[in-house]
């Protein structure tokens, strides 16, 4: 079953989650959302880190697309250099 509440925009842009949102969704201080807006409406997604093993899996298949495609560590390194430098 869906929680439906009401909430307000304060004059500096927040919004209040309803406390039965956050208990039922198990939301914290400090979570993290994605905000997508179209239209009439607002959609926050809560970002929820990989666990380890997920981590690990998404690291090795990065390593074997970047090999496949012929990367080495210095583009890498090139890479992060010209995306802070922007």
């Amino acid at each position: 079953m869906q929680a439906v509440a009401t909430t307000r925009m304060s004059s500096k842009g927040q919004v209040v989650i309803p406390e039965e949102v956050r208990k039922r969704l198990g939301l914290g201080t400090g979570a993290e959302f994605v905000v997508v807006a179209d239209r009439n409406f607002v959609v926050f997604k809560r970002l929820t880190p990989p666990a380890a093993e997920e981590f690990a899996t998404l690291l090795t298949d990065a390593r074997q697309q970047a090999q496949q495609a012929g990367m080495k560590r210095a583009d890498v390194a090139k890479a992060i250099r010209a995306v802070r430098n922007r």
